[in-house]
């Protein structure tokens, strides 16, 4: 079995370009590891560029791990770098990077897999420190914080170095000293020895200073056929339900002319350019970079649009580059729904949208939904289902509807807010696809068992880890028993929670002021909208208190 996952390992490093292989001797070793495919870990930027940062620092050398490679793993097979095949546990550190909530029970796996105790509290000089980061687990440490030993709270590009200098003295002779230094470090929260007290979001103010693009083709990723660049971080919209909207403020930008540089160094291995961003249509030069881009000879693609704006030139140059999907999220389907979660588009930005698309022969059109909205009424429905109706009209094309179950997320305005009872969504979702499919419309709905157990994850506490851990095979199937076990219900966790009650994340500092999501859970209630941020002039939410933070 190890011999089958070696030459595996060995057969993906040599169809890449540009890993590092680099011997361990005299350096401190670090894995990077990402819980799921290496489809998809491949397709993160976060993957690319914590790669090249842990290895440009001096004596570091970093090598890859994924949940799986490709399938999914017997529980026994170990867990091995992709670059060396080395075990895992060998390591000084292991970085691992969660963006999904349902990344948690992939993370218990590959410990196991790796021979590393699940608790932090039990592990001994021999075991690399487990250090954590990405939004979701960084918003919510608590339910993965017993097997943690330390979690990086925001963006960690300023604070690599400094990890990886708490740690080398020390390493492989004794842990406390290290915990100790990891949390002195701002932004580094040690659940061990520092439970429950604030720690602060770090934020980069300067994106240019850390350049984000691939760092490696890996043709067997999800996107590998492109050189993605990021080209801004957050959103200015404040849509009320977005952690991410929420937790990578203020929004900034890069230079035209980095992004541009970027490519340049992109195009000489791959011709096609992705685009990165909460959406790349809101970069404030898209048409510049556009054009900058197709001079370059480049093909575009981006990750996300915005349904309004949306540049004709920027669709122009996807479908010239061979995109063949547009994809916008509206999100909820009135514009009375729409003015409550504070998705400031309207019904004839949606349709013109869509006629942009069928004007460039877009062969299809995808729509985002979410269903179970705060406030969401039958009516909410009837009108999603007229509007894509009309959206098919104006694009006869293939048109595809995406529906999510709403789940709240800390840090947001709907933080405390209840998650729909898994009937109303069921009932919602099999009407609007029972409506839709007679339109010759692909539905493709999340399951809400999957999105409950999601939004137990988010909002949940040491218990709610305590259940993870409890888990022999631990799988989003086993997941309802496991609560059982440990004398707790989904409904303790996806309840509406009161104003002046206690949440398990009110230790970590967004540096949004509590007050601010406060009053726009009241203006949701009041279906009132709330106008973008614009940092230089706005410091309505306390992210941009003083003139030197922004």
């Amino acid at each position: 079995m190890q011999w089958r996952l070696i030459a595996k390992a060995r057969r993906i490093l040599e169809s890449e370009s540009g890993a590092i292989v680099s011997d361990w001797g005299g350096k401190v070793p670090v894995v990077l590891a990402y819980p799921n495919s290496y489809a998809v870990g491949m397709s993160s930027l976060a993957m690319h560029s914590l790669y090249r940062w842990f290895n440009a620092l001096p004596g570091v050398v970093c090598e890859r791990a994924f949940a799986f490679l490709d399938g999914h793993p017997s529980p026994a097979e170990p867990l091995i770098t992709l670059e060396s095949q080395r075990p895992v546990r060998d390591a000084a550190v292991l970085a691992i990077s969660a963006s999904f909530e349902m990344d948690y029970f992939n993370i218990v796996s590959m410990l196991r897999r790796a021979g590393v105790p699940l608790r932090a509290e039990e592990r001994r000089p021999e075991h690399p420190f487990v250090i954590l980061g990405g939004p979701a687990v960084a918003a919510n440490p608590e339910p993965l914080a017993i097997l943690a030993d330390a979690i990086v709270i925001g963006e960690a590009e300023a604070l690599l170095g400094d990890l990886i200098a708490c740690v080398r003295d020390s390493w492989g002779r004794e842990r406390l000293s290290v915990l100790e230094g990891l949390g002195r470090l701002p932004g580094v929260y040690v659940p061990l020895i520092r439970s429950g007290e604030a720690v602060a979001r770090q934020w980069v103010p300067d994106l240019d200073a850390y350049p984000t693009a691939s760092s490696i083709v890996a043709p067997g990723a999800e996107f590998g056929d492109m050189h993605l660049i990021e080209i801004s971080r957050g959103c200015g919209w404040g849509c009320r339900f977005c952690l991410a909207g929420y937790w990578y403020r203020p929004p900034r930008e890069r230079s035209l002319e980095l992004i541009l540089d970027q490519a340049r160094q992109g195009l000489g291995r791959l011709k096609k350019v992705g685009l990165v961003a909460a959406a790349v249509s809101d970069y404030s030069r898209i048409e510049e970079l556009v054009l900058g881009l197709r001079n370059l000879g480049a093909e575009i693609s981006v990750s996300s649009l915005r349904v309004a704006p949306l540049s004709p030139l920027l669709v122009q140059a996807l479908a010239e580059g061979g995109s063949r999907t547009l994809t916008l999220a509206p999100e909820a389907g009135s514009e009375r729904l729409r003015r409550v979660i504070n998705k400031c588009v309207s019904h004839e930005d949606i349709l013109r949208a869509a006629t942009l698309a069928a004007l460039h022969r877009l062969e299809a059109l995808k729509l985002y939904f979410m269903v179970g909205l705060p406030g969401e009424s039958e009516g909410d429905i009837e009108e999603l289902i007229g509007l894509c109706r009309e959206v098919k009209e104006v694009f006869p094309r293939k048109l595809v509807v995406n529906l999510t179950p709403f789940v709240p997320k800390a840090h947001t305005p709907f933080e405390r807010v209840a998650m729909a009872p898994e009937p109303v969504l069921d009932e919602r979702l099999v009407r609007v696809q029972e409506a839709l499919s007679r339109m010759q419309v692909e539905v493709r709905a999340e399951p809400p068992r999957e999105a409950r157990v999601q939004g137990i994850l988010a909002r949940g506490d040491r218990r709610v880890g305590e259940a993870l851990l409890g888990m022999r095979a631990p799988t989003p199937a086993r997941w309802k028993a496991a609560l059982h076990a440990q004398g707790l219900t989904e409904d303790e966790y996806l309840r509406e929670r009161a104003p002046e009650e206690p949440l398990p994340w009110d230790f970590v500092d967004s540096r949004v002021a509590p007050a601010y999501l406060a009053a726009e859970r009241r203006r949701a209630a009041e279906e009132l909208v709330t106008g973008a941020c614009i940092p230089v002039e706005c410091s309505r939410c306390g992210v941009c208190t003083t003139k030197e933070q922004r």
